[in-house]
C-alpha cells in the first residue's frame, strides 16, 4: 500500500464527468483515472487511519441495478470506512463536490435495531444519545439516517424521543467541499480529527447496539 499524499483535482473532475455520462463505455475509457486518482488515494487514506479506527474497507464502484429503477451502472462517489470491533463505522466519501466524513450505524440488522430502540427508550441511554447528538450538531455535524414514516409498533405518540426511536439507521456527518488540505498529506490529520470527535457517538453505539449476532452466526458457517 502506497503512502497517502493527497487527492488530485482529477478526482473531482472524474466524478463531474461520470455524472454526465454514467455508462460502461465511459467508465472503461477512464478506469485508469479512477484507479490512480480515486481508488488508490482513498485506500491509502483509510489504511493510514486503520491502526486507530479499525479494519479498513473501500467500497466497490459499481451499483447493483437488478432491483433498482435507476439503471446507472456506477456510483457517483467513492466511499471507504474503518470499523470498530463492535461494528460501528467511521466513513469517508469523495465525490464531485469534495470530501465528506461521518460515522454511525449504517445498516442495522433486526437484532441491532431492537437494541438501538431499547436504548433510545431507556431513561439513561436515550437522553445520553440526545446530548451527544446535540453537542456534535453544535460543532457543525449533521445527524441523519433512514427513518420510519411513522412510529414503531408499541411506541406511544408522545414518546419523549420519538424522532430518535423512528431511526432504522443513524449517522452523523459533515461535508467539507474541496479545501486545499484535501490535496495534500494533511488530509489524513483532518479526517483523523473529525473521526476522533465522533468517538463519543460510535462509543455509544458500541456500548448499546454492538454487532449483529445474525451476521456472526452466518460468518461461522
Amino acid at each position: 500500500m502506497s503512502q497517502f499524499t493527497g487527492f488530485g483535482a482529477e478526482a473531482l473532475s472524474f466524478y463531474e464527468e461520470l455524472e454526465r455520462d454514467n455508462t460502461r463505455e465511459w467508465w472503461l475509457a477512464h478506469k485508469s483515472t479512477y484507479d490512480a486518482a480515486v481508488r488508490a488515494p482513498i485506500a491509502a487514506l483509510v489504511a493510514a487511519l486503520e491502526p486507530d479506527f479499525g479494519p479498513a474497507h473501500v467500497f466497490r464502484p459499481n451499483l447493483d441495478v437488478r432491483f433498482s429503477a435507476d439503471k446507472a451502472p456506477y456510483k457517483t462517489h467513492q466511499g471507504a470506512y474503518c470499523a470498530t470491533e463492535a461494528k460501528s463505522y467511521y466513513y469517508v466519501h469523495l465525490d464531485a463536490d469534495g470530501l465528506l466524513v461521518g460515522a454511525g450505524g449504517y445498516h442495522f440488522a433486526p437484532d441491532q435495531l431492537a437494541r438501538f430502540r431499547g436504548a433510545v427508550d431507556s431513561d439513561l441511554a436515550g437522553p445520553e444519545l440526545e446530548s451527544i447528538l446535540a453537542a456534535l450538531e453544535a460543532q457543525g455535524f449533521e445527524a441523519g439516517g433512514e427513518l420510519l414514516k411513522s412510529r414503531p409498533r408499541g411506541i406511544p405518540a408522545d414518546h419523549p424521543r420519538l424522532d430518535l426511536v423512528r431511526h432504522k439507521s443513524i449517522t452523523v456527518r459533515r461535508g467539507f467541499g474541496a479545501p486545499d488540505w484535501m490535496f495534500t498529506p494533511a488530509a489524513v490529520a483532518h479526517v483523523r480529527g473529525e473521526w476522533e470527535a465522533l468517538r463519543i457517538f460510535t462509543g455509544w453505539l458500541d456500548q448499546h447496539v454492538g454487532p449483529t449476532e445474525v451476521e456472526d452466526r452466518h460468518a461461522r458457517r
